[in-house]
């Protein structure tokens, strides 16, 4: 049996994600597809489009033969701890071969050059790239210099830019970090560009579907034809009713959480600097909403969705203590055809499967912790949606395992 990883949030599952599965499958040879997903809130530091549950459904009813969640302190970190946090949760499986992931080059052997350089960061490197921080050069193009001239080669400067390639290199050192013997496989991304607003015929970006939503078109022909025909009927009957979220919608529970806070405290959360604390306090008074808020707190060197992770750590209660090693796998859902993959992950894993939240007696204080975080993301998120749509509150202690 064959085993490859995805690494997705499927926010929302489109075309393209469907695109990956197969392609992945094809690459690696693959008889199991497992995939670590984002929960309820993704990397950009916003709540997920739709609920984990509904992803997970959309993503196993267009192939995934398992769907596993990725710890939320993770899934809201910076892209190095985020693959980091996803990579080695795959290979604490103990059975996955191969990983397979996006990105804009798709070339495996320019990028592993690229990770190299970066883990390593040899002497050289590092005295070009303060040569040119010196010139004057902000960090990413003193960085892309610095690289094309320690690797004398000529690569293509989007090559360290876009979003999909800058994953796939944070991918490749995790794996070298954790000396993992799990083969990563690159696939060129087809279509559209990830940051594309605008949908296309068949494959658009996330992006693109996002604001399609956000435009309140309901179910256009446009959309439908964006999304898996597998998917479909779940999300018509689930539209207005379980989704969309949208990340204004956590305004007033932010609000409540800030005010609680002040600039000491507000210091302990992840990605939480004391400058940024002292933003936040003294900029409290203008607080109108989340997006308005990370905008009036942004500035040349703090990034929008620097800003935007850290507000939703705060909201989240995720501390700088918490980025513990991750010692569980929390299944949202599997193929009732590819249970066979469960004996295979008992026998290799070193880590054990949750598929109920109670048992959690043989996890370590540190383990239970960080479950417990997801648990409270996942209890925020459901009071947006009830609030949202007038729909019952369901704990996620009640949502049972996907099974199709």
């Amino acid at each position: 049996m064959t085993v490859v990883g995805l690494i997705a949030e499927y926010n929302p599952f489109h075309n393209g994600h469907k695109y990956h599965i197969e392609k992945a499958r094809e690459l690696a040879h693959a008889d199991m597809v497992i995939v670590v997903m984002s929960g309820n809130f993704v990397q950009r530091g916003v709540p997920a489009l739709m609920p984990k549950h509904l992803r997970a459904e959309t993503a196993l009813k267009a192939g995934a033969s398992l769907v596993i969640e990725l710890p939320v302190c993770y899934a809201t970190a910076s892209a190095e701890q985020f693959a980091y946090g996803a990579v080695s949760l795959l290979d604490k499986l103990g059975c996955v071969d191969a990983v397979c992931f996006g990105s804009e080059c798709g070339e495996i052997s320019m990028l592993k050059s690229l990770a190299d350089v970066l883990a390593e960061e040899p002497e050289a490197y590092r005295e070009i790239l303060q040569r040119y921080l010196r010139r004057g050069d902000s960090f990413p193009v003193a960085r892309q210099i610095a690289m094309k001239e320690h690797l004398k080669s000529d690569f293509p400067d989007e090559v360290l830019s876009e979003p999909n390639n800058i994953l796939a290199i944070e991918y490749l050192k995790a794996l070298r970090r954790l000396h993992s013997r799990i083969r990563p496989i690159a696939i060129q991304r087809i279509s559209s560009h990830y940051h594309d607003e605008e949908l296309k015929e068949e494959i658009s970006s996330a992006t693109a579907i996002r604001n399609t939503f956000a435009g309140n078109s309901g179910f256009s022909t446009k959309l439908t034809a964006q999304i898996p025909e597998t998917g479909i009927s779940l999300l018509k009957e689930n539209y207005q009713k379980r989704y969309p979220v949208f990340p204004n919608d956590v305004s007033l529970l932010l609000k409540c959480k800030l005010l609680k806070e002040n600039k000491t405290s507000l210091q302990e959360y992840a990605d939480v600097s004391e400058e940024l604390a002292n933003r936040i306090a003294n900029s409290l008074s203008q607080y109108l909403n989340f997006e308005q808020f990370c905008r009036l707190l942004k500035t040349k060197e703090v990034t929008y969705s620097r800003i935007s992770r850290a507000l939703i750590h705060i909201l989240l209660d995720i501390k700088k203590s918490d980025m513990s090693e991750i010692e569980y796998a929390h299944v949202l859902g599997f193929r009732a055809d590819d249970s066979a993959l469960f004996s295979k992950i008992k026998q290799e894993a070193s880590i054990p499967l949750l598929s109920k939240l109670t048992n959690v007696e043989n996890l370590s204080e540190s383990a239970k912790q960080m479950l417990q975080l997801d648990i409270l993301a996942a209890d925020f998120y459901e009071s947006i949606v009830t609030e949202k749509f007038r729909t019952p509150f369901q704990s996620e202690y009640c949502h049972p395992v996907i099974r199709i």
